[in-house]
């Protein structure tokens, strides 16, 4: 894993397009946290990125957004998938990934990934945002989430059933 930090402030922040398969598949190989994607080949990896990503473009309902260097170098990424709920006063934004590089954290591109994902929530009329961040993760370890306004419910369960 790099462990080299940069000394960069400058990110450019903006919708991913299918030809930024290639970089978001190359971050989550550098991550390496995921032993499915660590046994893909990059272009594999790349490859299943770019129909999802068409499929987030299909539509309204997904925004994907990359930040990138000076250099073009993705060093994270945020998917957020608007959701009709009934029973809110507006939808909800749930956040179902967001990574920055190791060697990038710690600058503030996680917050501005958020930021920009809850102006879109605003423009959208968004009653909440949500998302799930594993207990393991460095990230709720030095509570990144709740540094950023979060709440963690303490009376609700995640449930999930694998279906591949």
């Amino acid at each position: 894993m790099d462990t080299q930090h940069h000394k960069q402030t400058d990110f450019i922040i903006r919708r991913a397009t299918l030809d930024k398969a290639l970089g978001i598949a190359m971050l989550l190989h550098d991550l390496g946290w995921s032993d499915r994607i660590a046994a893909e080949k990059p272009n594999e990896t790349a490859d299943r990125i770019g129909r999802h990503l068409a499929l987030c473009q299909a539509d309204d309902s997904h925004s994907v957004y990359v930040a990138e260097t000076d250099e073009a170098e993705i060093v994270g990424y945020i998917s957020v998938h608007w959701l009709p709920y009934l029973i809110h006063l507006g939808p909800e934004g749930f956040i179902s990934e967001l990574f920055v590089k190791s060697s990038f954290r710690g600058q503030g591109l996680g917050s501005r990934l958020l930021a920009t994902v809850e102006v879109e929530a605003e423009q959208r009329g968004c009653a909440r945002l949500g998302l799930i961040n594993n207990r393991e993760r460095e990230s709720y370890h030095r509570q990144f989430y709740k540094k950023q306004g979060w709440e963690e419910r303490d009376w609700a369960a995640n449930f999930v059933k694998w279906l591949m």
